[in-house]
């Protein structure tokens, strides 16, 4: 698993270097692409050893590694706005998924919420990823989005709660995320 995460952490680090540079070349382009399967491929085997959940981690790790990598070659070789957004989704995407799989190692509420907080940060990353080059009236949608997403995670905290506590809770949560 260790392995994997400096894998994935390579990938993660090429791909904020790799896009502020000028376009790659075809014959570089190919070389490249041919070092990210083979990085794959490698992360993937280094899955094999492990069990159950820690295997199911190590694997989408490598999978949102690999599609990060993948997504960063193709803003390198062919640089544009709407590649580099690409590039952003795909490692929300992949941090994503990461986040999930680890929520299955907990249970009941603290799953719940973990999963909530998982997708909060993932509605906000691919709201942040498409902000760039959207109008006025998109960038007030993906606020709101990321706003619900946020209200329903913290929602979600409450329910470990009970009583006056919970209801002081979501009245909290409300006011703050101006659901009232």
């Amino acid at each position: 698993m260790k392995h994997t995460l400096i894998t994935l952490a390579t990938a993660v680090c090429c791909a904020f270097a790799g896009s502020a540079g000028a376009a790659i070349s075809k014959d570089e382009y190919k070389a490249q692409k041919d070092r990210v399967q083979a990085d794959y491929k490698a992360a993937k085997d280094r899955c094999g050893p492990l069990k159950d959940n820690a295997q199911d981690i190590c694997k989408v790790e490598s999978k949102g590694g690999y599609n990060v990598a993948k997504a960063d070659l193709e803003a390198q070789y062919k640089p544009s706005p709407r590649l580099d957004e690409k590039l952003k989704v795909a490692k929300a995407d992949a941090a994503y998924e990461v986040a999930k799989e680890k929520c299955d190692d907990l249970s009941g509420n603290a799953k719940d919420v973990c999963k909530k907080d998982a997708k909060a940060a993932f509605v906000s990353a691919k709201a942040d990823a498409k902000v760039s080059k959207v109008t006025a009236n998109e960038r007030k949608d993906a606020r709101d989005d990321k706003s619900d997403a946020q209200y329903s995670s913290a929602k979600e905290r409450c329910d470990a709660l009970a009583g006056n506590a919970k209801d002081s809770c979501v009245a909290d949560a409300k006011k703050k995320f101006g659901k009232m």
